[in-house]
């Protein structure tokens, strides 16, 4: 076992963990606004609710937290091209050439994406170099068509998802 004694142990050891890709988005001053994450889990589901962490470097921050709600896309694998458009551009640039669509907070979503959850922030917490920002889920809309499986951050790279039979 090795402690912790570099910032460089603890990013090889988060690499292990398998993390589905998201498009966290949200509307600023009738603008869209996004960033790529993999920092998002399920926190209840009473009220249904989930948690994003986001840097408080990244361009989008202030104005998703300014925005007062934010859509999470997760996207399948047909997504790679999305993300490598959100790493080079910024801001409405993000947006171009891809089919947008909203629903109840007018956060952008993803018609293709697996799944959106649109929410309400509900809460923000201090966590460190990150934001971890509370969601409340307003809608959901499911994309039954998706057969490419979901996307996922593991080991510095891109994996997709297999159903296991047990």
């Amino acid at each position: 076992m090795q402690t912790i004694d570099s910032k460089a142990n603890f990013q090889q050891a988060m690499s292990l963990f398998a993390a589905g890709v998201t498009v966290i988005t949200a509307m600023h001053d009738a603008k869209p606004v996004g960033l790529i994450a993999t920092s998002v889990c399920s926190l209840s589901d009473d009220p249904p609710s989930v948690i994003v962490c986001v840097n408080k470097c990244a361009s989008s921050h202030d104005a998703i937290l300014g925005a007062g709600s934010f859509a999470v896309n997760l996207l399948s694998t047909a997504h790679c091209g999305l993300v490598d458009t959100f790493r080079k551009f910024k801001g409405k640039d993000r947006f171009a050439g891809n089919k947008w669509s909203s629903l109840a907070t007018g956060a952008p979503i993803l018609p293709d994406a697996t799944v959106a959850l649109d929410c309400e922030i509900s809460d923000r917490h201090d966590g460190f170099t990150h934001s971890i920002i509370v969601g409340v889920i307003r809608e959901i809309a499911f994309n039954e068509t998706v057969d490419a499986g979901c996307l996922l951050w593991h080991e510095r790279g891109f994996a997709r998802s297999a159903p296991l039979s047990i």
